[in-house]
């Protein structure tokens, strides 16, 4: 029996070429772009979930207030927190604290800049069970000047060499033993470092940061009994602060909102100050889900309106097989065996799509997705899920009206349309094109968003601007050796500026300093802002904009007690118009300084972001950052000279640069890669959609052909059979986009304003979108309805 169904299948696939490639290649395309994103998806949601225990584990963030007002939100706050909870509650099994540090190691002739590197505290391996795979985890960092490296930095250390009982050098200066060797971390972690040191350390050099509250940039994770309500426990915090500090947050109108967030969520739902990295989208990963759901949902409906259209045709063989003794679970075993076979040649189709495109898609995505999927059972679980399920729901319904047709009617030529069959095609025709209308106006949006914030005045000139990190080993001739770095570049016709600064715009400012008033105001009005050290060159090089009073000038003298303020800055601490600021003295940290100048606001970072209360320091050897500005002729011989100098002026480092306006886009690449991977699963969405119009429009203009000769024959011209055959499918499409507006506008209204800069959302973004999905529709349509326009009415009633 299975064997004759199986025949019968295929010769139906084969008998209608057309309608089974429609249906083929639109699952196909549909199961492709879903597997696609499911991996994608399924990566960024992995984040932390390999290591043991991690429901349990939290990190404390921090919100700090001044006189109500949020001042700043931390991903690294205040040191003391962890330790606090640790000595307070039970429920804290283990916690771990850290503060990154970057630094040069030097192994024999090898110099190494070690970027991700972090001061950690004895307990990390409790809270991060890392695998030791040499030497003891138990007390690895309990002594001061002691190191855990990762197997890769062990391997570039030493080699094959045994690293543990090891001396790493930094800085060329403190030596640390490496009493640790931990796997490497995957790839799906926000922490990733290759050498840890003792936190130890860091107290043998600042005993005062044990227990600092007011001092900010320090990581702390806990991790809690398990069974421990983390929100139970997140509401015994305040109780905690306030024993501890209470009295002093008071004194200057202060207050420290501590909160948990599980080690799952901070990849996706974390952009806060000092976070480890750029993290992901949550909102970005379910909106991808989302429309691989859409893509593979209009794919089944392509499915059941072209087998439900096509009913008609079959009918009259199912009226001959029910009075051959067919029963109607029979008859729905045939066809769902044929929705099965049409399923299995998608799924093997899909397959092939997804084995090619995915370096394709990784690269678009600009995740690192390999072909280990193909070892993973989940995605062979996915794989077969959709078979399934997609055999089952795209043949289900079909199957059940074809064997529902009655055999006397049928076979006496009665058999018509169901209403109610007309009605649910057009209810799926809709669905269709209200997914693709919502995907196309996603496109416009998110496309046009983009453009806004790249076309916008960034208010500062980082064109052709070359930006050098500065060296970790340094020694008490750094400033001379600065100087005569600096000296040398200028003398070179192809370098038009030279400035060092603590941060550079584009980047978060490191440099956060609270407890900053005016000398006439009271504690309990200070407040923080972001502070940008800079050298003399700094302005003028960067094209800053003075708004009153001057920039800092050697014609002055030394001007290291002065400071300039941004316009945000000047409105943060109480003034509208610039020049009554100046000459105000301002306490910083028990120093006081003159407030000289008042620059124009720019975007510190990206227009993402608003102003920043950014307050400017003199400080002409600042070492973070050099800025370049150079002639970008002869690119490349020009960065190998800088390169050249920067070894020969400061021995011992790594020459490390990038391009500003790049490093400054880098800021838009999850919103780039939104973009682009909506306009690529919008266009496979119209795309498999316009698939079965053409599928529909073909049958429709099949079923209506001996009227289309009558009314030929009765006069009517090809343009009116070209608009009755049009008609109706316009109308669905007009109807989708009466739909897809108001869903648009409500869900891209919310994605927008999660920008401080943000175009406004116009009509016409929405209805474009509506208008372009109906042209695109209706050529796509157009082949079949212009065939059966143009159809010679001889041949159509020539049976009759």
């Amino acid at each position: 029996m299975f064997r004759n169904y199986l025949v019968t299948a295929l010769r139906s696939l084969l008998r209608q070429k057309a309608f089974s490639f429609i249906n083929i290649i639109g699952l196909a395309i549909g199961l492709a772009a879903c597997l696609l994103i499911i991996q994608y998806a399924r990566f960024e949601l992995s984040y932390e979930k390999f290591l043991p225990g991690y429901q349990n584990v939290y990190r404390l963030r921090l919100d700090r207030y001044n006189n109500g007002e949020l001042g700043s939100q931390w991903a690294a706050g205040a040191s003391a927190i962890g330790k606090a909870l640790k000595e307070e509650f039970p429920e804290v099994v283990s916690y771990a604290r850290l503060s990154h540090w970057g630094f040069t190691v030097k192994i024999g002739d090898k110099v190494f800049k070690e970027e991700n590197s972090f001061f950690a505290s004895d307990d990390f391996l409790k809270v991060f069970p890392y695998k030791v795979v040499a030497g003891s985890g138990e007390n690895a960092l309990k002594e001061p000047f002691t190191s855990i490296i990762t197997q890769s930095t062990a391997s570039k250390y030493f080699g094959e060499e045994e690293a543990v009982g090891k001396i790493i050098t930094v800085n060329s200066g403190q030596g640390f033993k490496v009493t640790a060797v931990i796997e490497d971390q995957p790839r799906n972690t926000h922490l990733k470092f290759g050498v840890l040191v003792s936190f130890a350390t860091y107290i043998s050099w600042q005993p005062e940061v044990d227990d600092a509250w007011w001092w900010d940039g320090f990581l702390n994770y806990v991790k809690l009994e398990e069974g421990t309500s983390a929100s139970a426990f997140e509401a015994k915090i305040p109780t905690l602060v306030e024993a501890r500090i209470g009295e002093r947050n008071r004194e200057v109108n202060h207050e420290m909102i501590f909160s948990l967030q599980p080690l799952a969520d901070i990849h996706l739902y974390s952009h806060l100050m000092h976070e480890t990295e750029q993290g992901g989208d949550g909102d970005t990963v379910y909106a991808l889900l989302g429309i691989g759901f859409f893509i593979i949902l209009i794919a089944w409906i392509n499915y059941v309106n072209l087998a439900t259209a096509r009913s008609i045709n079959r009918a009259r063989e199912v009226g001959v097989r029910k009075v051959m003794g067919s029963y109607k679970r029979q008859l729905v075993g045939q066809f769902m065996l044929e929705s099965a076979l049409t399923n299995l040649v998608a799924v093997a189709i899909a397959l092939v799509i997804v084995l090619a495109a995915t370096p394709y898609f990784s690269e678009l995505t600009g995740q690192q997705v390999s072909y280990a999927f193909l070892a993973d059972a989940y995605f062979w679980f996915v794989l077969l899920a959709f078979f399934a399920g997609g055999s089952i729901l795209s043949g289900l319904y079909p199957s059940f009206v074809l064997a529902r047709f009655q055999p006397a009617s049928v076979l006496k030529g009665k058999m018509s349309t169901s209403p109610r069959g007309i009605l649910l095609r057009k209810g799926l025709v809709i669905l269709q094109m209200t997914a693709s209308v919502f995907l196309m106006a996603g496109t416009l949006i998110v496309t046009k968003q983009l453009g806004f914030m790249k076309s916008q005045d960034l208010g500062v000139d980082i064109d052709q601007t070359l930006v050098i990190k500065g060296p970790n080993v340094t020694d008490s001739t750094y400033t001379e050796r600065l100087t005569a770095f600096k000296n040398t570049l200028l003398a070179q016709t192809t370098v038009k500026s030279m400035t060092a600064s603590s941060s550079v715009p584009g980047r978060q400012p490191n440099w956060n300093a609270g407890g900053i008033r005016l000398v006439t105001q009271a504690d309990s009005e200070a407040k923080q802002y972001r502070i940008v050290g800079m050298d003399y060159d700094f302005i003028d090089a960067y094209g800053l904009e003075i708004v009153a009073g001057r920039k800092f000038s050697k014609e002055f003298g030394t001007e290291t007690t002065n400071v300039i303020f941004n316009e945000t800055a000047l409105r943060w601490i109480g003034f509208d118009d610039p020049e009554d600021l100046l000459g105000n003295k301002i306490e910083f940290w028990g120093d006081q300084y003159t407030v000289i100048g008042i620059a124009k606001d720019y975007y510190q970072q990206s227009l993402k972001e608003s102003h920043e209360p950014l307050i400017f320091r003199l400080i002409p050897d600042a070492g973070q950052f050099y800025s370049i500005k150079l002639n970008t002729a002869n690119l490349q011989s020009n960065i190998e000279m800088v390169k050249e100098e920067y070894l020969s002026s400061f021995p011992g480092n790594v020459f490390e640069y990038f391009f500003l306006d790049d490093y400054f886009n880098q800021q838009y690449a999850s919103e780039q890669t939104f973009g682009k991977v909506v306009a690529l699963f919008s266009g496979l969405s119209i795309f498999v959609a316009c698939l079965g119009l053409i599928g529909l429009t073909s049958f429709s203009a099949s079923m209506r052909t001996k009227e289309i000769g009558i009314r030929k024959v009765l006069g009517a011209s090809e343009r009116t059979i070209l608009g009755l055959l049009t008609r109706e499918f316009l109308l669905l499409i007009v109807i989708s986009s009466v739909l897809a507006i108001p869903l648009s506008w409500l869900v891209y209204q919310g994605w927008l304003d999660n920008f401080a800069n943000r175009i406004d959302l116009s009509p016409w973004l929405l209805l474009v979108p509506g208008l372009a999905v109906a042209a695109v529709a209706l050529l796509a349509s157009a082949s079949q309805t212009i065939r059966a326009a143009k159809l010679d009415p001889a041949k159509s009633l020539r049976h009759e």
